[in-house]
């Protein structure tokens, strides 16, 4: 399979706006993996579990399907997937596989060859936070509000698209929307070590689509984005391109010059913090709320600002 040697780009948001507000940027996702549904082919991406912790499953139907919608800002656990795939290729059945771009070069590497039914698409990744961490958070907030039974880690239904809220569901009816764990996860410390030498902070993805928020929409499109949510969809070869060509008359779609769509980040893996080696020895001696309270801008100062800017955004509506 014969890349381009620059992504062609694209701003798109999903006709569907139900699809689009169940969706983490614009629904592109939904847009491919519906098109690979309808042909009888399997999707696998990122689910949570019973425990809030992600992993990979493969989906045949919608229901599973919308369980992989929105963004887990922790890393997922592979476990067979992989095997899973070449065993839906060699049985003719067409695949998509979504996952951070490490993860869809390593399912190349294990197919060793290129299948004709499989459809690949990366996620544009700022870096993948540690399970560990995840899983203390979790209890932190379990230990004061009970069992956890769903979580939105970008809640753009209450925020919108641009701000960054991670909400909490719990079995009592209770909710709680926290910036903890974002400021942990946009700190860089709960990262893992690879990601701070990411090879995949390139132009070029292993993915032949490549989605992820469009944060430069206001100087690529200017009047595009009505902060409901817009993704940045970068074809990288013509496989890509076909998939992409079958869908968008159910997308609202512009093309845009690549050069317009990137940003830093894109090309810059995620700075080591200096105090990481504190940072990970305080999480292992110390209880999470002195990580939450120093490291997480859970203080009381912190907290008031953030009802402050709340309330402001309230009166706004």
């Amino acid at each position: 399979m014969e890349f381009y040697s620059s992504p062609v780009t694209f701003a798109v948001k999903h006709k569907d706006e139900k699809v689009r507000a169940a969706s983490r940027s614009g629904g592109v996702f939904t847009a491919l993996s519906d098109a690979v549904l309808e042909k009888g082919g399997v999707v696998y991406g990122a689910v949570l579990d019973e425990n809030m912790m992600a992993h990979h499953v493969r989906a045949a139907d919608r229901e599973t399907r919308d369980r992989m919608r929105g963004s887990k800002y922790v890393e997922s656990r592979i476990g067979t997937a992989y095997k899973d795939v070449l065993e839906d290729l060699r049985s003719g059945i067409p695949v998509l596989f979504t996952g951070t771009s490490c993860q869809v070069a390593g399912l190349r590497a294990f197919l060793g060859r290129d299948y004709e039914d499989l459809l690949l698409a990366d996620i544009l990744c700022h870096g993948v936070p540690s399970p560990k961490l995840w899983r203390k958070y979790l209890q932190w907030q379990e230990e004061k509000h009970g069992r956890c039974t769903e979580v939105d880690f970008r809640n753009k239904t209450d925020f919108g698209w641009a701000d960054h809220v991670e909400s909490l569901r719990f079995e009592n009816g209770g909710k709680v929307d926290s910036k903890v764990y974002s400021t942990l996860f946009y700190s860089h410390q709960i990262l893992r070590p690879s990601c701070y030498e990411c090879r995949y902070k390139t132009v070029m993805h292993p993915g032949d689509i490549t989605m992820a928020d469009y944060w430069e929409i206001e100087r690529a499109l200017p009047g595009f984005n009505d902060n409901r949510g817009v993704s940045l969809v970068m074809v990288n070869n013509d496989r890509g391109l076909r998939a992409f060509e079958a869908v968008r008359d159910g997308l609202v779609w512009e093309k845009t010059e690549y050069e317009n769509s990137t940003r830093k980040s894109m090309f810059t893996p995620a700075n080591r913090p200096q105090d990481r080696a504190r940072f990970w020895r305080d999480v292992e001696e110390r209880d999470f709320g002195y990580i939450a309270n120093h490291y997480g801008g859970n203080a009381l100062s912190t907290k008031i600002e953030q009802k402050l800017r709340s309330l402001v955004r309230a009166l706004r509506k």
